[in-house]
């Protein structure tokens, strides 16, 4: 359990004051300028000291990643560009930092932009957000009416901040296709290299972090590496925002520290699985592109990047979907593939031709209209779609059915058999799609 003077979101839920006079009371702003003044390589090594990994999903550590930017400027202007595109269906920890804690976030912007030698940063912002921009322009807009940010700020660093609105697609989560959607161009991913860090926004030196990524920064550096490093279990470290949602009483936001247990979270943040622990049938612990956990496995199950790793799973953003014994499973990783073929950008053709695929042959085995041989055929087919295209996307498709299938292949076989057992007129289709 997280103790309350460790938590970093203190308007998680929007009870206070989500504007300037607000955030300060809480903390924010406090002592910005004396963190600058002590330097870019200082404020580097402090976040690759707390440990503290990306929560967009990938998990990588965020005080290496900002060390990738060049050291010295080649004439080009350096960026920084926060992924506020929270399109992973299950998750919605972003939105209530932008709701009500904007300004832990500007803060962040500039604290990480001076790390990295960018004068300007831009946000961009999920096209369904739309209170949630509204909030965030305010809070810039404060920020520059108290000369926190801007030309000739208090802070003695030149900085701007733009926030820019997203046109609502799901692969601009994905940092290149954002770059290009930021530009003007379709939003689809770029090949790399050359990675954003030398290529990036506008062909210059960029950084794309999360929303929480940013957020969390400011409080790393004001409270030390070492209090940050000290929550949850060594190369797991701080606190986390977890979305718990589906089969729970009291679906909500929390921030944990991270290791703690998948039932502890559940039983003491959201009133425990509906029906009880024993009718729990599965989750998916990180958002939709994680591959599902049976039951068995979630007893004692750690909420971290290398616990779940190790059950071939993954944290991902950490939006935990709880489905009990009610849930048809197949149906509901069907409609996860059906997401993931309408989403798809169609650049890279394992992804565009298999995801419509592998949605077609589930909808037949989740109503039982295939043949058994098909599952180790969807198997491999999910393999030749993983790891074969620019981005994740194809991975993201990919998984939940490997998940389903590790996990639940007698499910779908009981079902092709209920359904060979009744006459049909029609003889059951096979794969060719």
């Amino acid at each position: 359990m997280l103790a309350d003077k460790d938590r970093i979101f203190k308007n998680l839920y929007g009870l206070h004051d989500w504007g300037l006079a607000g955030a300060r009371a809480r903390g924010a702003w406090d002592g910005t300028k004396a963190i600058l003044e002590k330097g870019r390589d200082w404020i580097i090594n402090e976040m690759k000291a707390s440990g503290l990994r990306g929560r967009g999903g990938a998990g990588f550590p965020t005080g290496l990643k900002w060390s990738f930017m060049p050291k010295q400027s080649d004439g080009r202007p350096h960026y920084l560009v926060v992924n506020a595109d929270e399109s992973e269906p299950g998750t919605c920890k972003d939105r209530e930092i932008l709701r009500h804690d904007p300004h832990l976030l500007i803060e962040g912007c500039l604290i990480a932009s001076f790390a990295m030698s960018a004068h300007v940063a831009y946000i961009y912002i999920r096209g369904e957000f739309i209170r949630e921009r509204e909030h965030l322009q305010a809070a810039v807009d404060q920020a520059y009416a108290a000369n926190l940010i801007g030309k000739n700020n208090l802070h003695g660093f030149d900085f701007d901040l733009y926030v820019h609105h997203g046109a609502g697609a799901y692969i601009c989560g994905e940092e290149t296709a954002l770059l290009e959607s930021l530009e003007g161009k379709k939003g689809m991913p770029r090949l790399k290299p050359p990675f954003p860090a030398n290529v990036g926004l506008y062909g210059c030196p960029t950084t794309v972090n999360n929303v929480e990524s940013i957020a969390v920064a400011p409080d790393v550096l004001r409270r030390g590496a070492a209090w940050f490093s000290a929550i949850g279990r060594p190369n797991n470290t701080g606190t986390k925002l977890f979305c718990i949602s589906g089969h729970v009483d009291k679906p909500c936001n929390v921030e944990e520290a991270m290791g703690i247990t998948f039932r502890e979270l559940v039983e003491t943040h959201a009133g425990g699985v509906r029906g009880g622990w024993d009718n729990l049938l599965a989750i998916i612990p990180g958002g939709s592109s994680v591959p599902l956990l049976p039951a068995s496995q979630c007893e004692d199950l750690i909420m971290d990047f290398d616990a779940l790793k190790d059950l071939k799973s993954g944290l991902g953003t950490a939006a935990v979907i709880v489905m009990d014994k009610s849930t048809d499973i197949v149906r509901a990783i069907a409609r996860i593939a059906y997401f993931y073929k309408h989403e798809s950008c169609g650049q890279c053709t394992p992804c565009r031709e298999g995801t419509g695929w592998m949605w077609r042959v589930l909808t037949r085995m989740a109503e039982g209209r295939a043949g058994k041989r098909e599952i180790g055929l969807l198997l491999e087919v999910t393999t030749q779609v993983e790891g074969h295209t620019i981005c994740a996307l194809g991975d993201a498709a990919a998984w939940p059915i490997q998940g389903l299938i590790r996990h639940f292949r007698p499910e779908i076989e009981r079902r092709i058999d209920e359904y060979a057992a009744r006459p049909h007129p029609e003889p059951v289709a096979i794969a060719a799609e």
